[in-house]
Protein backbone atom coordinates (compact mmCIF):
# COMPACT_ATOMS: atom_id res chain seq x y z
CA UNK A 1 0.00 0.00 0.00
CA UNK A 2 1.28 3.50 -0.81
CA UNK A 3 1.72 6.13 1.86
CA UNK A 4 -1.35 8.32 2.30
CA UNK A 5 -0.60 12.05 1.96
CA UNK A 6 -1.52 14.53 4.67
CA UNK A 7 -3.67 17.59 4.27
CA UNK A 8 -6.71 17.92 2.00
CA UNK A 9 -5.71 15.00 -0.23
CA UNK A 10 -5.41 12.74 2.80
CA UNK A 11 -8.86 13.79 4.03
CA UNK A 12 -10.35 13.05 0.60
CA UNK A 13 -8.75 9.60 0.66
CA UNK A 14 -10.05 8.99 4.19
CA UNK A 15 -13.60 10.02 3.27
CA UNK A 16 -13.46 7.77 0.22
CA UNK A 17 -12.19 4.86 2.34
CA UNK A 18 -15.01 5.27 4.87
CA UNK A 19 -17.54 5.47 2.04
CA UNK A 20 -16.09 2.29 0.49
CA UNK A 21 -16.65 0.35 3.72
CA UNK A 22 -20.33 1.24 3.48
CA UNK A 23 -20.39 0.30 -0.18
CA UNK A 24 -18.97 -3.11 0.72
CA UNK A 25 -21.72 -3.55 3.31
CA UNK A 26 -24.43 -2.54 0.87
CA UNK A 27 -23.27 -4.47 -2.18
CA UNK A 28 -22.95 -7.67 -0.19
CA UNK A 29 -26.43 -7.72 1.36
CA UNK A 30 -28.63 -5.46 -0.78
CA UNK A 31 -29.76 -8.02 -3.36
CA UNK A 32 -30.76 -10.56 -0.72
CA UNK A 33 -32.39 -7.92 1.47
CA UNK A 34 -34.46 -6.51 -1.37
CA UNK A 35 -35.57 -9.89 -2.70
CA UNK A 36 -35.85 -12.04 0.45
CA UNK A 37 -36.99 -9.42 2.95
CA UNK A 38 -38.67 -6.66 0.92
CA UNK A 39 -40.08 -9.13 -1.62
CA UNK A 40 -38.95 -7.58 -4.90
CA UNK A 41 -38.57 -9.88 -7.88
CA UNK A 42 -35.22 -10.20 -9.62
CA UNK A 43 -36.67 -8.32 -12.60
CA UNK A 44 -37.86 -5.46 -10.39
CA UNK A 45 -34.47 -5.28 -8.71
CA UNK A 46 -32.66 -5.11 -12.04
CA UNK A 47 -35.05 -2.52 -13.45
CA UNK A 48 -34.73 -0.30 -10.40
CA UNK A 49 -30.94 -0.41 -10.55
CA UNK A 50 -30.93 0.38 -14.27
CA UNK A 51 -33.30 3.34 -13.88
CA UNK A 52 -31.19 4.67 -11.02
CA UNK A 53 -28.14 4.50 -13.28
CA UNK A 54 -30.11 6.25 -16.05
CA UNK A 55 -30.98 9.06 -13.62
CA UNK A 56 -27.26 9.41 -12.87
CA UNK A 57 -26.55 9.82 -16.59
CA UNK A 58 -29.11 12.63 -16.89
CA UNK A 59 -28.12 14.46 -13.70
CA UNK A 60 -24.34 14.04 -13.82
CA UNK A 61 -23.24 16.97 -15.99
CA UNK A 62 -25.61 19.58 -14.48
CA UNK A 63 -24.49 18.59 -10.97
CA UNK A 64 -20.85 18.78 -12.03
CA UNK A 65 -21.54 22.26 -13.39
CA UNK A 66 -23.08 23.13 -10.01
CA UNK A 67 -19.91 21.94 -8.26
CA UNK A 68 -17.85 24.30 -10.42
CA UNK A 69 -20.16 27.26 -9.85
CA UNK A 70 -20.91 26.79 -6.12
CA UNK A 71 -17.77 25.05 -4.87
CA UNK A 72 -17.14 21.30 -4.93
CA UNK A 73 -16.57 20.68 -1.22
CA UNK A 74 -20.02 21.84 -0.16
CA UNK A 75 -21.75 19.88 -2.90
CA UNK A 76 -19.77 16.77 -1.95
CA UNK A 77 -20.95 17.08 1.65
CA UNK A 78 -24.56 17.47 0.49
CA UNK A 79 -24.42 14.43 -1.81
CA UNK A 80 -22.96 12.27 0.97
CA UNK A 81 -25.80 13.35 3.26
CA UNK A 82 -28.43 12.66 0.58
CA UNK A 83 -27.01 9.18 0.09
CA UNK A 84 -27.10 8.71 3.86
CA UNK A 85 -30.81 9.60 3.80
CA UNK A 86 -31.33 7.26 0.86
CA UNK A 87 -29.83 4.33 2.77
CA UNK A 88 -32.06 5.05 5.75
CA UNK A 89 -35.10 5.23 3.46
CA UNK A 90 -34.14 1.88 1.94
CA UNK A 91 -34.86 0.22 5.29
CA UNK A 92 -38.47 1.52 5.01
CA UNK A 93 -39.07 0.30 1.45
CA UNK A 94 -41.91 -2.20 1.08
CA UNK A 95 -42.80 -1.95 -2.63
CA UNK A 96 -41.23 -1.51 -6.04
CA UNK A 97 -42.33 2.15 -6.49
CA UNK A 98 -40.64 3.11 -3.23
CA UNK A 99 -37.50 1.20 -4.16
CA UNK A 100 -37.46 2.94 -7.54
CA UNK A 101 -37.73 6.35 -5.86
CA UNK A 102 -34.80 5.56 -3.55
CA UNK A 103 -32.77 4.15 -6.45
CA UNK A 104 -33.25 7.31 -8.51
CA UNK A 105 -32.44 9.53 -5.52
CA UNK A 106 -29.22 7.68 -4.75
CA UNK A 107 -28.29 7.47 -8.43
CA UNK A 108 -28.58 11.25 -8.82
CA UNK A 109 -26.66 11.94 -5.61
CA UNK A 110 -23.92 9.49 -6.62
CA UNK A 111 -23.52 11.37 -9.90
CA UNK A 112 -23.10 14.58 -7.91
CA UNK A 113 -20.52 12.90 -5.68
CA UNK A 114 -18.40 11.88 -8.66
CA UNK A 115 -18.40 15.33 -10.22
CA UNK A 116 -17.73 17.15 -6.95
CA UNK A 117 -14.99 14.74 -5.96
CA UNK A 118 -13.24 15.17 -9.29
CA UNK A 119 -13.50 18.96 -9.10
CA UNK A 120 -12.13 18.96 -5.56
CA UNK A 121 -9.12 16.90 -6.60
CA UNK A 122 -8.51 19.24 -9.54
CA UNK A 123 -8.68 22.31 -7.29
CA UNK A 124 -6.54 21.02 -4.42
CA UNK A 125 -4.02 18.66 -6.04
CA UNK A 126 -1.26 19.72 -8.49
CA UNK A 127 -1.91 18.58 -12.06
CA UNK A 128 0.98 16.12 -12.11
CA UNK A 129 -0.27 14.43 -8.90
CA UNK A 130 -3.97 13.99 -9.70
CA UNK A 131 -3.74 10.60 -11.38
CA UNK A 132 -1.60 9.23 -8.54
CA UNK A 133 -4.05 10.51 -5.91
CA UNK A 134 -6.88 8.86 -7.84
CA UNK A 135 -4.89 5.63 -7.82
CA UNK A 136 -4.32 5.82 -4.06
CA UNK A 137 -8.03 6.45 -3.58
CA UNK A 138 -8.84 3.36 -5.60
CA UNK A 139 -6.39 1.22 -3.67
CA UNK A 140 -7.68 2.31 -0.28
CA UNK A 141 -11.27 1.97 -1.51
CA UNK A 142 -10.57 -1.67 -2.31
CA UNK A 143 -9.49 -2.15 1.30
CA UNK A 144 -12.73 -0.54 2.44
CA UNK A 145 -14.82 -2.70 0.13
CA UNK A 146 -13.16 -5.85 1.49
CA UNK A 147 -13.70 -4.78 5.11
CA UNK A 148 -17.34 -3.94 4.43
CA UNK A 149 -17.92 -7.25 2.65
CA UNK A 150 -16.39 -9.22 5.53
CA UNK A 151 -18.56 -7.44 8.10
CA UNK A 152 -21.61 -7.94 5.90
CA UNK A 153 -20.90 -11.67 5.99
CA UNK A 154 -22.45 -11.63 9.48
CA UNK A 155 -25.71 -10.50 7.90
CA UNK A 156 -25.52 -13.24 5.28
CA UNK A 157 -24.97 -15.89 7.94
CA UNK A 158 -27.91 -14.65 10.01
CA UNK A 159 -30.11 -14.22 6.90
CA UNK A 160 -32.71 -12.22 8.81
CA UNK A 161 -34.31 -8.82 8.29
CA UNK A 162 -32.88 -7.21 11.45
CA UNK A 163 -29.33 -8.10 10.37
CA UNK A 164 -29.90 -6.88 6.81
CA UNK A 165 -31.37 -3.61 8.10
CA UNK A 166 -28.41 -3.24 10.46
CA UNK A 167 -25.94 -3.59 7.57
CA UNK A 168 -27.79 -0.99 5.48
CA UNK A 169 -27.94 1.43 8.42
CA UNK A 170 -24.20 0.84 8.76
CA UNK A 171 -23.89 2.00 5.15
CA UNK A 172 -25.87 5.12 6.07
CA UNK A 173 -23.51 5.79 8.98
CA UNK A 174 -20.48 5.66 6.68
CA UNK A 175 -22.03 8.29 4.41
CA UNK A 176 -22.54 10.55 7.43
CA UNK A 177 -18.95 9.98 8.57
CA UNK A 178 -17.66 10.67 5.04
CA UNK A 179 -19.61 13.95 5.06
CA UNK A 180 -18.08 14.95 8.42
CA UNK A 181 -14.60 14.11 7.15
CA UNK A 182 -15.16 16.13 3.98
CA UNK A 183 -16.23 19.15 6.04
CA UNK A 184 -12.68 19.25 7.46
CA UNK A 185 -11.34 19.94 3.96
CA UNK A 186 -10.84 23.67 3.33
CA UNK A 187 -13.64 25.24 1.33
CA UNK A 188 -12.74 25.78 -2.31
CA UNK A 189 -13.88 28.91 -4.10
CA UNK A 190 -16.05 28.40 -7.17
CA UNK A 191 -14.11 28.16 -10.41
CA UNK A 192 -13.86 31.40 -12.36
CA UNK A 193 -15.95 30.97 -15.49
CA UNK A 194 -15.10 32.83 -18.73
CA UNK A 195 -17.59 35.49 -19.78
CA UNK A 196 -18.03 33.82 -23.15
CA UNK A 197 -18.81 30.23 -24.00
CA UNK A 198 -21.82 27.96 -23.58
CA UNK A 199 -23.13 26.48 -20.36
CA UNK A 200 -22.61 22.73 -19.94
CA UNK A 201 -19.76 22.90 -22.43
CA UNK A 202 -18.85 19.26 -21.80
CA UNK A 203 -22.06 18.19 -23.55
CA UNK A 204 -20.93 20.14 -26.63
CA UNK A 205 -17.38 18.80 -26.58
CA UNK A 206 -17.69 16.08 -29.21
CA UNK A 207 -14.20 14.60 -28.77
CA UNK A 208 -14.67 14.36 -25.00
CA UNK A 209 -18.13 12.83 -25.37
CA UNK A 210 -16.73 10.30 -27.83
CA UNK A 211 -14.01 9.38 -25.34
CA UNK A 212 -16.64 9.07 -22.58
CA UNK A 213 -18.67 6.61 -24.67
CA UNK A 214 -15.58 4.58 -25.55
CA UNK A 215 -14.48 4.49 -21.92
CA UNK A 216 -17.99 3.35 -20.97
CA UNK A 217 -17.76 0.51 -23.49
CA UNK A 218 -14.37 -0.47 -22.09
CA UNK A 219 -15.83 -0.39 -18.56
CA UNK A 220 -18.09 -3.30 -19.45
CA UNK A 221 -15.14 -5.52 -18.54
CA UNK A 222 -16.00 -5.04 -14.84
CA UNK A 223 -19.09 -7.16 -15.38
CA UNK A 224 -17.02 -9.96 -16.87
CA UNK A 225 -15.61 -10.65 -13.41
CA UNK A 226 -18.78 -9.93 -11.44
CA UNK A 227 -21.34 -11.61 -13.72
CA UNK A 228 -20.03 -13.46 -16.76
CA UNK A 229 -17.18 -15.46 -15.23
CA UNK A 230 -19.19 -17.05 -12.38
CA UNK A 231 -21.84 -18.16 -14.88
CA UNK A 232 -19.21 -19.37 -17.36
CA UNK A 233 -17.23 -21.31 -14.76
CA UNK A 234 -20.33 -22.98 -13.33
CA UNK A 235 -21.97 -23.81 -16.63
CA UNK A 236 -19.26 -24.37 -19.26
CA UNK A 237 -15.99 -25.34 -17.58
CA UNK A 238 -14.72 -28.21 -15.47
CA UNK A 239 -13.13 -25.82 -12.98
CA UNK A 240 -14.46 -26.02 -9.41
CA UNK A 241 -16.76 -23.19 -8.43
CA UNK A 242 -14.43 -22.00 -5.66
CA UNK A 243 -12.18 -20.74 -8.45
CA UNK A 244 -14.54 -17.75 -8.67
CA UNK A 245 -13.33 -16.62 -5.24
CA UNK A 246 -9.70 -17.14 -6.27
CA UNK A 247 -10.16 -14.92 -9.31
CA UNK A 248 -11.71 -12.19 -7.16
CA UNK A 249 -8.75 -12.45 -4.78
CA UNK A 250 -6.29 -12.14 -7.69
CA UNK A 251 -8.08 -9.00 -8.82
CA UNK A 252 -8.23 -7.42 -5.37
CA UNK A 253 -4.59 -8.12 -4.48
CA UNK A 254 -3.30 -6.83 -7.82
CA UNK A 255 -5.28 -3.59 -7.50
CA UNK A 256 -3.98 -3.09 -3.96
CA UNK A 257 -0.37 -3.66 -4.96
CA UNK A 258 -0.14 -2.27 -8.48
CA UNK A 259 -2.68 0.48 -9.15
CA UNK A 260 -0.29 3.34 -8.35
CA UNK A 261 2.51 1.70 -10.36
CA UNK A 262 0.12 1.34 -13.31
CA UNK A 263 -0.22 5.13 -13.50
CA UNK A 264 3.43 5.51 -14.57
CA UNK A 265 3.54 7.17 -17.98
CA UNK A 266 -0.07 8.37 -17.80
CA UNK A 267 0.68 11.90 -16.59
CA UNK A 268 -0.63 13.38 -19.85
CA UNK A 269 -3.63 12.57 -22.06
CA UNK A 270 -1.28 11.16 -24.70
CA UNK A 271 0.20 8.81 -22.11
CA UNK A 272 -3.29 7.90 -20.99
CA UNK A 273 -4.22 7.04 -24.57
CA UNK A 274 -1.27 4.65 -24.79
CA UNK A 275 -2.38 3.00 -21.55
CA UNK A 276 -5.93 2.66 -22.90
CA UNK A 277 -4.58 0.94 -26.02
CA UNK A 278 -2.69 -1.56 -23.88
CA UNK A 279 -5.77 -2.05 -21.71
CA UNK A 280 -8.00 -2.94 -24.65
CA UNK A 281 -5.51 -5.45 -26.02
CA UNK A 282 -4.88 -7.29 -22.76
CA UNK A 283 -8.57 -7.38 -21.82
CA UNK A 284 -9.18 -8.83 -25.28
CA UNK A 285 -6.51 -11.45 -24.53
CA UNK A 286 -8.27 -12.22 -21.23
CA UNK A 287 -11.48 -12.94 -23.14
CA UNK A 288 -9.61 -15.39 -25.40
CA UNK A 289 -8.15 -17.18 -22.36
CA UNK A 290 -11.56 -17.39 -20.67
CA UNK A 291 -13.07 -18.82 -23.84
CA UNK A 292 -10.28 -21.40 -24.09
CA UNK A 293 -11.10 -22.69 -20.58
CA UNK A 294 -14.44 -24.08 -21.75
CA UNK A 295 -14.47 -27.88 -21.89
CA UNK A 296 -10.83 -28.30 -20.82
CA UNK A 297 -9.61 -30.62 -18.08
CA UNK A 298 -10.01 -29.31 -14.56
CA UNK A 299 -6.47 -28.05 -13.94
CA UNK A 300 -5.96 -26.74 -17.47
CA UNK A 301 -9.21 -24.80 -17.11
CA UNK A 302 -8.05 -23.41 -13.76
CA UNK A 303 -4.71 -22.35 -15.26
CA UNK A 304 -6.35 -20.64 -18.23
CA UNK A 305 -8.83 -18.84 -15.98
CA UNK A 306 -6.03 -17.64 -13.68
CA UNK A 307 -4.00 -16.35 -16.64
CA UNK A 308 -7.10 -14.66 -17.97
CA UNK A 309 -7.72 -13.02 -14.57
CA UNK A 310 -4.15 -11.67 -14.55
CA UNK A 311 -4.54 -10.26 -18.06
CA UNK A 312 -7.91 -8.80 -17.11
CA UNK A 313 -6.65 -7.01 -14.00
CA UNK A 314 -3.67 -5.60 -15.95
CA UNK A 315 -6.15 -4.10 -18.40
CA UNK A 316 -8.31 -2.84 -15.54
CA UNK A 317 -5.35 -1.05 -13.94
CA UNK A 318 -4.31 0.59 -17.21
CA UNK A 319 -7.85 1.55 -18.14
CA UNK A 320 -8.45 3.22 -14.79
CA UNK A 321 -5.21 5.21 -15.02
CA UNK A 322 -5.99 6.17 -18.61
CA UNK A 323 -9.46 7.40 -17.75
CA UNK A 324 -8.25 9.61 -14.92
CA UNK A 325 -5.42 11.05 -17.01
CA UNK A 326 -7.54 11.82 -20.06
CA UNK A 327 -10.57 13.18 -18.17
CA UNK A 328 -8.44 15.55 -16.09
CA UNK A 329 -6.14 16.52 -18.95
CA UNK A 330 -8.89 17.43 -21.40
CA UNK A 331 -10.99 19.48 -18.98
CA UNK A 332 -10.82 23.29 -19.02
CA UNK A 333 -9.52 24.68 -15.74
CA UNK A 334 -12.89 26.26 -14.92
CA UNK A 335 -15.02 23.14 -15.56
CA UNK A 336 -13.44 20.13 -13.87
CA UNK A 337 -16.62 19.24 -11.98
CA UNK A 338 -18.65 19.32 -15.17
CA UNK A 339 -16.12 17.26 -17.13
CA UNK A 340 -15.54 14.73 -14.34
CA UNK A 341 -19.29 14.23 -13.96
CA UNK A 342 -19.68 13.80 -17.71
CA UNK A 343 -16.81 11.31 -17.75
CA UNK A 344 -18.53 9.29 -15.00
CA UNK A 345 -21.66 8.92 -17.14
CA UNK A 346 -19.71 6.39 -19.21
CA UNK A 347 -19.61 4.10 -16.18
CA UNK A 348 -23.33 4.68 -15.59
CA UNK A 349 -24.11 3.77 -19.20
CA UNK A 350 -22.03 0.64 -18.79
CA UNK A 351 -24.04 -0.27 -15.71
CA UNK A 352 -27.24 -0.04 -17.73
CA UNK A 353 -26.23 -1.97 -20.83
CA UNK A 354 -23.35 -4.26 -19.86
CA UNK A 355 -25.15 -6.88 -17.73
CA UNK A 356 -27.71 -7.95 -20.36
CA UNK A 357 -25.23 -7.70 -23.25
CA UNK A 358 -22.48 -9.69 -21.57
CA UNK A 359 -24.92 -12.28 -20.27
CA UNK A 360 -26.33 -12.86 -23.76
CA UNK A 361 -22.87 -13.13 -25.31
CA UNK A 362 -21.31 -15.41 -22.71
CA UNK A 363 -24.27 -17.53 -21.62
CA UNK A 364 -26.10 -17.55 -24.95
CA UNK A 365 -23.18 -17.77 -27.39
CA UNK A 366 -20.46 -19.37 -25.26
CA UNK A 367 -16.88 -19.24 -26.57
CA UNK A 368 -17.77 -17.23 -29.72
CA UNK A 369 -19.37 -14.65 -27.45
CA UNK A 370 -16.16 -14.36 -25.44
CA UNK A 371 -14.17 -13.90 -28.64
CA UNK A 372 -16.55 -11.20 -29.87
CA UNK A 373 -16.13 -9.38 -26.54
CA UNK A 374 -12.36 -9.64 -26.93
CA UNK A 375 -12.50 -8.04 -30.38
CA UNK A 376 -14.75 -5.27 -29.01
CA UNK A 377 -12.39 -4.39 -26.15
CA UNK A 378 -9.31 -4.42 -28.38
CA UNK A 379 -11.04 -2.21 -30.96
CA UNK A 380 -12.20 0.29 -28.33
CA UNK A 381 -8.69 0.54 -26.90
CA UNK A 382 -7.26 1.26 -30.33
CA UNK A 383 -9.90 3.91 -31.06
CA UNK A 384 -9.17 5.95 -27.94
CA UNK A 385 -5.77 7.17 -29.22
CA UNK A 386 -7.11 8.98 -32.33
CA UNK A 387 -10.00 10.38 -30.29
CA UNK A 388 -7.57 11.86 -27.76
CA UNK A 389 -5.47 13.36 -30.57
CA UNK A 390 -8.67 14.88 -31.99
CA UNK A 391 -9.52 16.29 -28.56
CA UNK A 392 -6.07 17.80 -28.07
CA UNK A 393 -6.31 19.57 -31.42
CA UNK A 394 -9.54 21.24 -30.30
CA UNK A 395 -8.28 22.46 -26.91
CA UNK A 396 -8.23 26.21 -26.48
CA UNK A 397 -6.21 28.48 -24.27
CA UNK A 398 -8.22 27.44 -21.23
CA UNK A 399 -7.04 23.84 -21.38
CA UNK A 400 -4.97 22.44 -18.54
CA UNK A 401 -1.20 23.01 -18.91
CA UNK A 402 -0.58 19.27 -18.93
CA UNK A 403 -2.79 18.98 -21.99
CA UNK A 404 -1.20 21.95 -23.73
CA UNK A 405 2.23 20.45 -23.30
CA UNK A 406 1.21 17.48 -25.40
CA UNK A 407 -0.96 19.27 -27.97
Amino acid sequence: MPSVPRGPAGLMILANLVNAVGTGLYQTVSALYLTRSVGLSAAELGLGISLGAAAAVVAGTPLGHLADRRGPRNLLVVTFLVQCAGSVCLTLVDSFPLFLAVSVLTGVSLAGTRGAQGALIAQLVPADERVRIRAVMRQTANVGLAVGAMVAGLGLVADSRPWYVGMILGDAATFALAALTTMRIPAVAPASRPHTGPRLAALRDRPFLTFTVLDGLMSMHFYMLELALPLWIAGATNAPRWVVSVLFCINTVCVLLLQVKATKGTETPAGGARAARRAGLVIGLACVLFAAAGGRSTWLAVALLALGALAHVAGELWQSAAGWSISFGLAPAHAHGEYQATYSTGLSLSRIFAPPLITVLVVGWGAPGWLLLGVLFAAVGLLISPVVRWALRTRGADAEPVAEARA
